[in-house]
């Protein structure tokens, strides 16, 4: 399963993509996660567990974060390798 997520908030600043890199990885996703310029992160992740990663992202992700709303649609798989940061 493939997901595209736009998560609005306060969610820079506040270790989010690191937080959510951490996540992904736990849990044996692939994908990217990259700040915007309007402040939200869009992120990217597939595997067998990325309902568990939108739960988090739900729930409000790292503990200095505050998820306002995820906007979040499904995608084609892709052929990403690992998890990585976006600048």
């Amino acid at each position: 399963m493939h997901y595209k997520i736009t998560v609005k908030g306060l969610v820079q600043g506040v270790f989010f993509r690191a937080s959510t890199q951490e996540k992904a990885e736990e849990l044996d996703l692939v994908g990217f996660v990259q700040n915007e310029l309007n402040g939200d992160v869009y992120l990217e992740a597939q595997g067998d567990r990325v309902e568990e990663l939108v739960t988090w992202i739900k729930a409000g992700g790292p503990e200095m974060a505050r998820v306002d709303e995820a906007i979040i649609s499904e995608g084609k798989g892709q052929m990403f390798l690992g998890f990585k940061i976006k600048d």
